[in-house]
């Protein structure tokens, strides 16, 4: 097994203890389109923990506010703060641990298609699952969800049975 995969297998673990934990957060994802451009900016709160998703594009982003400590297998573990701006190459998953509430936003170039559905009045959910499926890697579990519906829906019923978040 070579180093990257055992990496990958860390965070996977990171995944499960953070799916497993009674505290789990929301980290709320605002979207925003204009022409040729979508960009997501995500609000971590301060002391949380996450794991982004794999990505398949390169791309900008910027971490507008707070502080991050950065874990990214190909790269080690940086601190990010508010103001700095870099490359996301493809194949990237970061794991990140946030010092200071933190947003981030990432920007990414629309396809012909995604323009295309833009300019003919797609709502934002259509437009985000038609871009997500080009620029995030779908990490499977055996049952076909992924970690991050797993959580979402943690999060759901967290919030049906009156716990925090």
């Amino acid at each position: 097994m070579d180093a990257l995969t055992e990496q990958n297998l860390a965070i996977d673990a990171v995944e499960n203890m953070m799916l497993n934990s009674d505290n789990l957060i929301e980290f709320p994802v605002k979207h925003s389109f204009t022409p040729g451009i979508y960009s997501r900016e995500i609000f971590m709160p301060k002391d949380s923990m996450l794991t982004s998703k794999i990505h398949k594009t390169e791309h900008p982003y910027i971490v507008l506010t707070g502080v991050a400590v950065v874990h990214i297998p190909e790269g080690g573990v940086e601190v990010l703060a508010a103001g700095h701006s870099g490359i996301t190459k493809p194949g990237t998953r970061r794991v990140l641990y946030i010092k200071a509430d933190c947003r981030w936003v990432t920007f990414h170039a629309l396809s012909a298609e995604e323009e295309q559905a833009r300019v003919d009045g797609a709502t934002d959910d259509e437009l985000v699952d038609l871009i997500e499926g080009r620029i995030l890697e779908r990490k499977e579990l055996p049952d076909g969800r992924t970690m991050f519906e797993l959580y979402k829906q943690k999060i759901a019923v967290q919030k049906l049975e009156g716990g925090q978040s």
